[in-house]
C-alpha cells in the first residue's frame, strides 16, 4: 500500500490503548466508507475536543472549566483528596456515587522501568494541597501494584502533617468472586488485610 493520508491513518489509530493494526485498519476503512455520517463529524468532534478540554489546574481532571465542576462543586467535602493515578481512575470512582471529596490525578504511577519519576508526576501539587489544615484525609486509590505500592510509599513519606490521616483503598476478594477464580496476589492480600468477623 502506498505511503499517504490513509497509511497515516492507519498507523495513528493503532497506536492508540487497545487497537492493533487489524483494528485500526477496519476502522478507517469504516470511516472512509460513510465519510459523512461518520469521519468528517469524529474530525469536527476532536478538533472542538482539543479545544475546549483543560485540565484542571487545582486537581488535575478533564473537563470544560478550570477548575473543573468537581472542585467547584460546594457540596463536595473539601477535607478529603483522593489520590489517583489517571482520569479514568476519577471516572471509575465517580461511577460509584460512593465519593463525594476532592480529587487528585498524579497522571501516572512512579516506575523506575519505564523512568518515571517525582517530577514526571504532579506530585507537587498534591503536596501542597495536603498542607491545608482543612484536609483530614488522602485516600492513596492507587493500584495494588509494584508501581502503585512504590508511589503510595513516596506519597505516605512525603506527607508533613502528623494529624493528616492517610488511607488506601482495601484490596482482596470482590464482591461475588469466587476463589477458585482469583489471582495468587489477590488471594494473598485478601488473606493479609482479613478483618475480625462480626
Amino acid at each position: 500500500m502506498q505511503d499517504g493520508p490513509l497509511q497515516h491513518l492507519i498507523k495513528t489509530l493503532s497506536g492508540l490503548p487497545g487497537l492493533g493494526n487489524r483494528s485500526a485498519r477496519r476502522i478507517a476503512l469504516h470511516m472512509l466508507a460513510h465519510k459523512n455520517q461518520t469521519m468528517l463529524p469524529l474530525a469536527d468532534l476532536l478538533k472542538r475536543t482539543a479545544e475546549e478540554i483543560r485540565t484542571c489546574s487545582i486537581c488535575g481532571n478533564l473537563d470544560m472549566p478550570d477548575p473543573c465542576n468537581i472542585c467547584q462543586d460546594a457540596r463536595r467535602s473539601k477535607t478529603q483528596i483522593c489520590v489517583v493515578a489517571q482520569v479514568s481512575d476519577l471516572w471509575a470512582i465517580e461511577r460509584t456515587s460512593a465519593y463525594k471529596g476532592q480529587y487528585h490525578v498524579l497522571g501516572g504511577l512512579l516506575s523506575a522501568l519505564d523512568g518515571i519519576g517525582p517530577d514526571q508526576l504532579n506530585l507537587t501539587g498534591l503536596i501542597a494541597r495536603t498542607a491545608d489544615p482543612d484536609i483530614t484525609e488522602v485516600i492513596l486509590a492507587l493500584s495494588a501494584t509494584v508501581d502503585g505500592q512504590s508511589t503510595a510509599h513516596y506519597i505516605a513519606d512525603h506527607i508533613n502533617r502528623p494529624q493528616l490521616e492517610v488511607t488506601h483503598l482495601a484490596h482482596g476478594v470482590p464482591v461475588g468472586g469466587e476463589l477458585d477464580y482469583l489471582d495468587d496476589g489477590t488471594i494473598t492480600t485478601a488473606l493479609r488485610s482479613r478483618k475480625k468477623s462480626t
